[in-house]
């Protein structure tokens, strides 16, 4: 009953995230200076995430645009949906060495939502000369318990495993990614598990919560680089009843068994470096304004809040 149950959990999911990405992305309404910060910024998404599809479609919805509409320099990092933190934090990397040969670009403010988070870590831990900030929301950094039990629940090569890797190649080759053939839940799985969670940070500990569910850092030096961490996240589950995603994420959000989480990640798990603010009225889709920028009545806008933190990076001389 718990692999069924598990194999329901993680289609749904899926299903969620690719109706996560059905508008365009708007043009910014005016030329403002909020998002002008002295380094670009990255956005990178998570598992079963996606820069855009077909060049139309976009992740974080709503968000480049409005940032460079705020004076933002914005690249959206196109990694494999479905691998190792590793894996996907070493694409970012070539994609950061291209933007820095062709731009002239010397630092970036990192931001990574899910899976992201780990993934931009890995990025900072590797080249930290070329990182001036790492910004997570809801990161995954201690790993999910949604993870922990469909990675359980799951036959390797079965058919659950081989239809669901499927899926999430169509995913990737719709995106352009170059990785398509390196995709595979379980290895996803196992990177976003608890245990794999763990592994990851004895690797990179930089900006780690110094008490359980606490915080980190403000600052971290890495190989003479220092460099600022910054986490948020939401804590809502079911935000508004015409959003089909919330009924999902209602059902993956019992696997916390009362823990606060977004539907997917903890509120203790996405904590790392300075966590600005842990309790958003927001679920897993809501931070990146999805699906279709359809949010909670009385929750704020996250597009505001990607100009916000963009503003605080200015601020911070970043």
């Amino acid at each position: 009953m718990k692999i069924q149950m598990s194999n329901i959990s993680l289609k749904a999911v899926c299903a969620a995230a690719v109706m996560a990405g059905v508008a365009l992305t708007a043009p910014a309404a005016h030329a403002g200076t909020q998002a002008k910060t002295k380094y670009p910024i990255v956005l990178v998404h998570g598992f079963i995430g996606f820069d855009n599809i077909l060049g139309a479609v976009n992740y974080f919805y709503d968000v480049p645009g409005t940032l460079r509409g705020e004076g933002a320099t914005v690249y959206v990092a196109s990694v494999n949906p479905s691998q190792t933190t590793e894996f996907r934090g070493e694409e970012l990397i070539q994609q950061m060495k291209q933007w820095a040969a062709k731009d002239g670009v010397k630092k970036f403010n990192l931001i990574g939502h899910s899976h992201g988070g780990p993934t931009v870590r890995y990025a900072a831990g590797t080249v930290p000369g070329m990182v001036a900030s790492v910004s997570t929301m809801a990161g995954t950094h201690f790993g999910s318990k949604v993870a922990d039990d469909i990675l359980a629940g799951t036959t390797p090569g079965g058919g659950f495993d081989q239809a669901a890797t499927a899926g999430l190649k169509l995913i990737s080759w719709l995106t352009g990614n170059k990785t398509t053939s390196d995709t595979d839940l379980l290895t996803a799985l196992n990177a976003l598990s608890s245990a794999g969670a763990a592994k990851f940070n004895a690797k990179f500990p930089a900006g780690a919560p110094t008490t359980t569910c606490g915080k980190g850092p403000d600052k971290a030096t890495i190989s003479g680089n220092s460099i600022r961490f910054y986490s948020f996240s939401g804590t809502s589950v079911k935000t508004n009843a015409w959003d089909v995603s919330d009924a999902i994420l209602s059902y993956t959000g019992d696997y916390f068994k009362g823990e606060a989480n977004d539907g997917l990640v903890s509120q203790c798990s996405s904590h790392w470096g300075n966590v600005i603010k842990d309790n958003y009225t927001w679920n897993h889709l809501d931070e990146i304004n999805q699906v279709l920028g359809t949010i909670g009545k009385d929750s704020p806008d996250p597009v505001a809040f990607y100009v916000q933190h963009a503003n605080r990076l200015k601020w911070a001389l970043l």
